[in-house]
């Protein structure tokens, strides 16, 4: 009878040791651990690449994640994701934040939760100058680069469905298909372009055409159900923006003077 009675207060034990560790917050579970692990995208100019210079993960994703964990008051870790890992990354528990150029859709706030929006931007297509193509009705019949796991693979197919859509492991892979003749455009937000088309050996042979064919605001995604972890970091957005610490991060990657001149011309959504 004991010894059925101590195994039973074992499995118990054990079981609300189990749910404990379960249902642990996230953010104290990165205050303990004094790391914030944020997933950045490695090859997405001006967002997230590697610096040939001096081989480090740099870009304003890369800025956003250092400048959160400071206000956390723990060490910014990086991670490589790609747009099809980034959301599976998160919901395996690998990154606690995505910061990876993604688009706060509805049908993403199904498996994980999201910040406020960070970024806007909008989506266009790139083309070579010599192409005569001027839109995405231009498109029709033709083959068009993007990145797997983006929105961009719908938004192109949705915005022209006579368009055959291409998808490759990233938006580089997507630009060197172009590069080759093997797609007649790429498409994503203009931002990504910019940084595609400016990086190049010869940027004035490609040019970003048409209108925005969707909206694409940003947010940082992180797992489900944390609301300290999103609290705490739409905090850390809100204090950014009105230290004038977002304006200073976005000058550096796309002030004047820089290869992605890009105007600021939207503002965060503040809290009282």
């Amino acid at each position: 009878m004991l010894k059925r009675l101590f195994t039973m207060m074992v499995v118990v034990s054990l079981v609300c040791g189990l749910a404990a560790v379960a249902s642990a917050d996230k953010l104290e579970q990165i205050k303990e651990r004094g790391e914030l692990i944020c997933g950045v995208k490695d090859a997405v100019v001006p967002f997230g690449f590697v610096d040939e210079k001096t081989n480090q993960l740099v870009g304003l994703d890369v800025d956003m994640c250092n400048y959160i964990a400071e206000e956390l008051g723990v060490k910014p870790v990086i991670k490589p994701v790609t747009s099809a890992t980034r959301i599976p990354m998160v919901t395996q528990g690998s990154i606690d934040l995505a910061i990876a150029t993604m688009t706060h859709k509805f049908e993403r706030d199904e498996v994980i939760d999201f910040s406020i929006t960070y970024f806007m931007d909008g989506q266009k297509i790139l083309v070579a100058k010599d192409a005569g193509i001027e839109s995405v009705a231009d498109l029709a019949g033709k083959k068009v680069g993007t990145a797997k796991g983006s929105t961009s693979e719908k938004n192109i197919k949705d915005a022209q469905p006579e368009s055959t859509v291409i998808s490759f492991e990233g938006y580089p892979q997507a630009f060197l298909a172009l590069k080759q003749g093997k797609v007649a455009a790429v498409t994503t937000d203009s931002t990504i372009l910019l940084g595609l088309k400016n990086s190049d050996e010869n940027p004035d042979n490609w040019v970003i055409a048409g209108d925005y064919i969707s909206s694409e605001p940003y947010g940082i995604g992180m797992a489900e159900n944390e609301s300290n972890l999103r609290d705490a970091v739409n905090l850390a957005l809100n204090n950014m923006w009105k230290r004038g610490d977002y304006e200073k991060i976005y000058d550096k990657w796309f002030g004047e003077g820089t290869n992605y001149y890009l105007p600021l011309d939207w503002e965060m959504e503040l809290w009282p």
